[in-house]
């Protein structure tokens, strides 16, 4: 009979006599009977690295009960791993049927042609002809005629239109868009479709004094100057109800958005600190950038958009001027005193140094003092109130 070797019996055996042994002690015991062999180990028939028996083998209950459960536990992502959160924007294109295109269209003087054949055959036709309804054919056939050339010349007559410069024909027909025009001079297009006149001319609007704050939650008064024009005259006509009142309210949003981001001015000591309102360019592009992308959608260019006037609003500019001044001052005497300091250094040592005076520890403190007091007085505030 042979001796039955358990596998918790054997895994301290194999930690000792290779590198590892105990991670592979452990997986043939969670393994159980009738699992994978330990590499290195005897084969024992029914030990866990004997041959393998048909059918399932049967479980340990005590192997069981002892061998450690592990379950795979997902990892959180990390935030530096996570996809940035971009802002959200209108796409270019909200509607692919809302595209400018030309609209079928030719000279009006062929129109105006047209319509005086027409006429004058009219005109002929009623001088030599009788014109009388009748049952026949042939008697009725003048009136008919008659009524096809003033049909004609009234649909040569009823399609002209003027194109200016600047200006541009939409046509709409059963609340369908059919086509642009942007033809100059006498034109002739089909009566039927509805015609609306758009403004593509590039144009400015100067904004109203906007509230809004920085990002300190200061309040602020902008006016911004837009220039802008009418790129897609289907987009801007169809896809908004009004797109200058929506340009409005972009610039609103837009002057909102982009002067909350930075402080109006910088009141540290140093000059060169973070960037602030008073960097006209750096606003103006990104309120360039922004308003552009925003109304992209609606057929709107937008070509730039500057701020005219940034200031403080009248309940806090009083406080705010004085923080300024205060600012300012602290500045210039810091500068001042930074000058005083360097050129009495500069007048002891070479006092020092070309031996004119010998002075101890008591002395040099005192011929600073004296120095330092003259310079200041005659750099300081007291010089510039002379």
């Amino acid at each position: 009979m042979r001796p039955y070797r358990d596998p918790l019996v054997l895994g301290p055996l194999f930690r000792d006599e290779e590198p590892g042994g105990s991670r592979r002690a452990t997986a043939a015991t969670a393994a159980g009977p009738g699992g994978p062999a330990v590499p290195g180990s005897p084969a024992v028939p029914g030990s866990p690295g004997g041959p393998r028996r048909s059918g399932p083998a049967p479980a340990d209950p005590d192997t069981l009960r002892q061998a450690p459960v592990r379950t795979a536990i997902p990892r959180p992502a990390s935030p530096a791993t996570a996809a940035p959160a971009h802002p959200r924007t209108l796409p270019a294109v909200l509607d692919p049927e809302l595209t400018e295109h030309p609209a079928r269209a030719c000279s009006g003087w062929w129109a105006l042609l047209t319509a005086a054949l027409a006429a004058g055959g009219a005109a002929a036709l009623a001088r030599f002809e009788e014109l009388r309804p009748s049952a026949s054919p042939a008697e009725a056939w003048p009136l008919a005629v008659v009524a096809c050339c003033a049909l004609l010349a009234l649909a040569a007559l009823g399609g002209l239109r003027r194109g200016r410069a600047g200006q541009a024909w939409s046509l709409t027909l059963f609340g369908r868009y059919r086509g642009t025009i942007r033809r100059t001079g006498l034109i002739w297009s089909n009566p039927l479709p509805r015609h609306t006149r758009v403004d593509v001319r590039l144009r400015h609007w100067r904004s109203e004094p906007l509230s809004v704050v920085d990002s300190e939650g200061t309040a602020l008064r902008s006016v911004v100057l837009v220039v802008w024009r009418v790129r897609d005259t289907a987009r801007a006509l169809l896809a908004v109800d009004d797109h200058t009142a929506y340009l409005r309210g972009q610039v609103e949003s837009a002057t909102a958005r982009v002067l909350s981001r930075m402080p109006a001015d910088s009141f540290g000591p140093e000059p060169d600190g973070p960037e602030t309102l008073r960097d006209t360019e750096a606003v103006g592009d990104e309120l360039t950038r922004l308003l552009a992308a925003e109304c992209k959608a609606v057929g709107v260019e937008v070509f730039s958009a500057r701020p005219l006037h940034v200031e403080y609003a009248p309940e806090v500019a009083a406080a705010m001027q004085r923080r300024r001044v205060a600012s300012i001052d602290a500045r210039h005497r810091d500068s001042v005193l930074t000058s005083v300091l360097d050129a009495v250094d500069d007048t002891v040592h070479r006092m020092s140094d070309r031996g004119l005076v010998s002075l101890d520890d008591y002395e040099r403190k005192a011929l600073v003092k004296d120095l330092t007091v003259a310079f200041y007085t005659a750099r300081g505030p007291a010089a510039d109130a002379r």
